[in-house]
């Protein structure tokens, strides 16, 4: 259809630290793209992305005092999210996949297109 116009909407948001950003960042990708996460799978996303992985059992125990988890629960998220597609194994590692990884270290700007489709 001919006449369409683009609209820009600029939105701002401050996030304390880096797993902040990424657990922020997580959200909107799951919500974008109709993926049903829980919070705790968010959470956990993010947690990779920032630690690397949970196979070393300090990083295990960290997120489980972090988010009064348990190592059941994560491997149970682990498990699912890996069949997503989210997570992926590496060098026996379970990491997040690389298209969707970044570095939260650095402050963040998203540009999203949604187009009509015809």
């Amino acid at each position: 259809m001919e006449g369409r116009k683009t609209i820009i909407q600029t939105i701002k948001g401050t996030e304390e630290g880096d797993m902040a950003i990424a657990i922020r960042y997580y959200s909107v990708l799951a919500a974008l793209n109709k993926i049903k996460l829980t919070e705790r799978e968010i959470q956990l996303i993010a947690f990779l992305a920032i630690r690397g992985n949970v196979s070393y059992s300090t990083n295990r125990e960290e997120f489980c005092k972090l988010y009064s988890s348990s190592s059941g629960t994560i491997y149970n998220m682990l498990s699912r999210l890996r069949k997503m597609g989210i997570l992926i194994k590496s060098n026996s590692k379970v990491k997040v996949h690389p298209s969707i990884m970044l570095d939260f270290n650095n402050d963040l700007l998203l540009q999203i297109k949604l187009t009509h489709g015809h």
